[in-house]
């Protein structure tokens, strides 16, 4: 069976997931392309030699009975209009973070999938298909360390533009950790503190960098998670988990080991695309699978897409408080099992 898509926002994670279902990936085919930038989505079918029709908006290609599902790649405030539409027409949804740029938006979706009575949506949170956090998920499942009690970890990236806010920090860029943290422990947070360590002279004046998150679980586990956006040396993402009986690792980034002009060492990525390219494939073969052969989803829910909006919330209050601000989820539906957190 192949599952025929249409694309919804032909920018440049769109242009990345067109490539990639087209000349890398088996059992989808692109049938359907739109844009609010018509000549984008035409140079899109012509560089990629698509047999895709054009449509004029989202909703038209949503409707269309050529298309199985939709991939929601548009910027992200346009995000809940298509995701909606594709539920009510019954159609599958890959969505791009963020599923929608409110938790009350989040909500509305979770709820109109489960009116559906049916998993339709995926959300695109691509580290959970990442090979290194995936060992670190087998050997917690399998208590290899006994149980998790601390998590420390980092995202950097070199530099940013001076578009990028304080708030970004949290809704752009720990984002990912809200989301894989979540599943690593399978544990909700509870609360969450940010604090602000002295601030880098690379940063811009508006932008308060590095910053630390303090998360804390349910279960009571404690996350500190460093956010530095300036680093300068490259794009580094580290994740240390610290067991009862042992401590373990998100692996490094295989590379080569030079010597070198007296020096001994190994490359460092700049780029997160570079980082996650593997990830980003995988994450959607498994869609394009488990809707063809099982009938719906097994990646990230819409309900993922809600915890982790709803934390960010917090996280963002806790920026402008300076107190520990308390996480509330409400209760999950039946149609979001724990299983969900273990799918991938």
């Amino acid at each position: 069976m192949t599952l025929n898509i249409g694309v919804i926002g032909t920018g440049a994670i769109g242009r990345e997931h067109i490539r990639r279902i087209t000349n890398g990936l088996s059992g989808g085919k692109i049938v359907a392309v739109t844009d609010v930038n018509m000549e984008a989505a035409r140079a899109v079918v012509e560089n990629f030699n698509l047999d895709a029709k054009i449509y004029p908006d989202d909703q038209s290609l949503v409707q269309s009975p050529d298309v199985d599902a939709i991939l929601v790649t548009s910027w992200g405030p346009a995000h809940q209009q298509s995701v909606m539409a594709g539920i009510q027409a019954g159609k599958y949804v890959f969505c791009e973070k963020p599923l929608a740029t409110t938790a009350a938006g989040c909500r509305e979706i979770v709820e109109a999938e489960v009116k559906h009575g049916k998993r339709l949506v995926q959300v695109g949170f691509m580290r959970r298909y990442d090979a290194g956090y995936q060992q670190l998920k087998r050997a917690i499942d399998e208590r290899f360390i006994g149980e998790p009690l601390m998590i420390h970890c980092a995202h950097r990236n070199p530099e940013v533009n001076d578009g990028y806010t304080t708030d970004m920090a949290i809704t752009d860029t720990l984002i990912h950790e809200i989301d894989v943290l979540h599943w690593l422990i399978n544990d909700d947070y509870e609360s969450v503190q940010v604090s602000f360590p002295k601030k880098t002279r690379l940063a811009s004046s508006h932008l308060r960098d590095p910053q630390i998150v303090t998360m804390e679980t349910k279960g009571g586990v404690l996350i500190k998670a460093e956010i530095f956006v300036n680093c300068k040396y490259g794009y580094d993402i580290q994740c240390e988990v610290v067991g009862e009986e042992g401590v373990i690792k998100l692996p490094e980034v295989p590379s080569i080991t030079f010597r070198k002009d007296a020096k001994l060492g190994n490359h460092l990525l700049m780029d997160w695309k570079e980082r996650f390219i593997d990830a980003y494939d995988r994450e959607l073969q498994d869609f394009i699978d488990s809707v063809s052969n099982g009938g719906e989803p097994q990646g990230p829910t819409a309900w993922d897409g809600y915890v982790a909006a709803v934390t960010a919330d917090a996280c963002v209050k806790a920026q402008e408080s300076g107190q520990k601000e308390s996480v509330e989820f409400g209760e999950k539906p039946e149609l979001y099992g724990d299983s969900a957190l273990h799918r991938v």
